[in-house]
């Protein structure tokens, strides 16, 4: 009899896990929540509930390939959540080279989320953070080590990290699917739409707040945060942004994507522009993982201007007040150029550039000397400072807004290099730089306390929209009357009228030079 009343308990326990995360960790062996797809069962892990590789779309395979993202397909019983899904697919290892660590086995049915729960607290309201991976629209994966979500979960967030397809699998705009694509061509954002769509029905039965949701990403994930404030199709999904690293490279217009994909479709062996929708569907996705690496064959690291989900420049959205009006943070490292030649940016080139346009260089970067190290300052400054700060100043009118700048070397790589290179901000702001494998060094107890520092302002961010950090300066906002960006150096500092000067002179030569900000090409 004991033992019956024993199992009838049990099951009354995990009954009540299913709706929500309330029991403890030790009442139950593993957390099963309900979504709207089905029963998942996740792991426990580190204290929280960890969910892996839940399908937050159909797969886009077959006749989905270049589609809009459908629902995923209910399942019977309980589907187990312990693993990460697939990568989408993408040049084998490209994350790795990059400093982002291993992205796994690759598939094109890649369309999942992962989520991490902290355990013990009110399971009804707490603050959602969804991180979108940066990798330049054509490499990354949402469950590489770097962008674990423990460190933010511990913090008293609900973390989500996503996969979405890349290359030319996620930007496509060859003319044979124009008319059963409905006139779509950034595939990859609309994935990120239907991952904060999933988010908004589901999170709640984890313990989220579909209501108070922030969406933050570095690189092509910081650009994508622009561009779901952008889009039409993302007006309500989100309530706030967090933008790290974006980037002032222009978008492609229709007409350049038509080109691009074409090419493409004729280096794969069908006939060009007269290829088949068939015909694409049929070449293995395999192949496409390394289709975009040839010259004039890639629409990376930019969109495509001109769907549904973008119809217009990111830049130009801003200009026109189209945005989305909601708490913005956004900012750069102090040595982005450590990205130039992915983006195809040659220092002594842009040096060249910006000199013929009667720019006076030097005098802006006094002790810079070498005309190299002159490159790539004025390359940090050109694409990824002047353009934060752009669209913080347009921003800031209607709605509040930080600006930031990252200065702090981890000090096991000192004295070199000479900043902080595009990406390497991650690990503080995510805390994982005692756990990822990734990083060339370990973290020490001063880089432990700027984490702690960053982690916070982010994580009160997210939770009411200011972004504040215990010990730490008060975060004042940015406006173009007063420029105030808090810079995350060896000690966070709030500085006053930072690089005015300079990034005046930059902007100007922006327009000078052909190269300015979101200007389609």
């Amino acid at each position: 009899m004991q033992r019956n009343r024993l199992h009838i308990l049990a099951l009354a326990f995990a009954g009540l896990l299913a709706p929500g995360l309330g029991a403890a960790e030790t009442v139950a062996p593993s957390p099963r929540v309900k979504t709207s797809a089905g029963m998942v069962e996740g792991t426990w892990q580190d204290g929280m509930a960890v969910f892996k590789g839940l399908p937050y779309a159909a797969p886009p395979v077959a006749a989905l390939r270049w589609r809009a993202p459908q629902p995923a397909q209910p399942w019977q019983g309980v589907r187990k959540a312990d693993a990460f899904g697939k990568a989408c697919m993408q040049a084998p290892g490209a994350a790795l080279a990059a400093g982002a660590g291993d992205i796994g086995p690759m598939s094109e049915d890649c369309l999942t989320l992962n989520v991490w729960v902290p355990n013990g607290r009110n399971p009804a309201r707490l603050p959602v953070m969804v991180w979108i991976h940066g990798g330049a629209l054509v490499f990354g994966a949402g469950s590489q080590s770097l962008y674990a979500g423990n460190a933010l979960a511990q913090r008293g967030a609900v973390v989500v990290t996503l996969n979405y397809r890349l290359g030319p699998l996620g930007f496509f705009d060859h003319p044979a699917l124009a008319k059963d694509s409905g006139g779509d061509v950034n595939f990859g954002l609309l994935d990120q739409v239907a991952a904060l769509q999933w988010v908004r029905d589901n999170i709640a039965a984890f313990g989220g707040d579909p209501r108070n949701v922030t969406i933050f990403g570095e690189s092509a994930g910081g650009q994508s945060v622009l561009a779901l404030f952008a889009s039409p199709k993302a007006r309500g999904l989100f309530q706030r942004g967090i933008v790290q690293s974006a980037y002032g490279i222009p978008s492609s217009s229709r007409t350049k994507a038509r080109t691009v994909s074409t090419k493409v479709a004729a280096s794969l062996g069908v006939a060009g522009a007269s290829a088949t929708a068939a015909q694409l569907r049929a070449i293995p996705a395999q192949r496409f993982a390394t289709a975009f690496q040839g010259e004039d064959m890639s629409l990376a690291p930019g969109f495509v201007v001109g769907d549904a989900v973008l119809p217009q420049a990111i830049l130009e959205a801003f200009q026109q007040n189209r945005q989305a009006k909601l708490p913005l943070i956004i900012g750069s490292n102090s040595d982005e150029a450590t990205v130039a030649a992915a983006f195809g940016m040659d220092p002594a080139a842009v040096v060249e550039r910006l000199g013929a346009g009667k720019v006076l260089l030097k005098p802006l970067y006094p002790g810079v000397s070498d005309d190299g190290e002159l490159g790539r300052q004025a390359i940090r400054d050109l694409v990824f400072t002047a353009y934060a700060r752009r669209i913080a100043y347009l921003h800031s009118q209607r709605a509040p807004t930080w600006r930031y700048y990252f200065s702090h070397v981890q000090a096991g790589l000192r004295p070199q290099p000479p900043g902080v290179g595009h990406g390497a901000e991650i690990a503080f702001v995510m805390g994982t730089g005692d756990s990822c494998r990734c990083l060339p060094a370990p973290f020490s107890a001063a880089d432990r306390a700027v984490s702690r520092k960053v982690g916070d302002y982010w994580f009160a961010f997210a939770r009411n929209g200011v972004p504040a950090a215990p010990g730490a300066p008060a975060w004042q906002k940015d406006s173009a009357r007063r420029a105030q960006v808090m810079e995350f150096a060896d000690t966070p500092a709030v500085r006053t009228s930072f690089m005015q000067a300079r990034l005046n002179v930059m902007t100007s030569a922006l327009k000078g030079i052909g190269g300015y900000l979101g200007k389609k090409e």
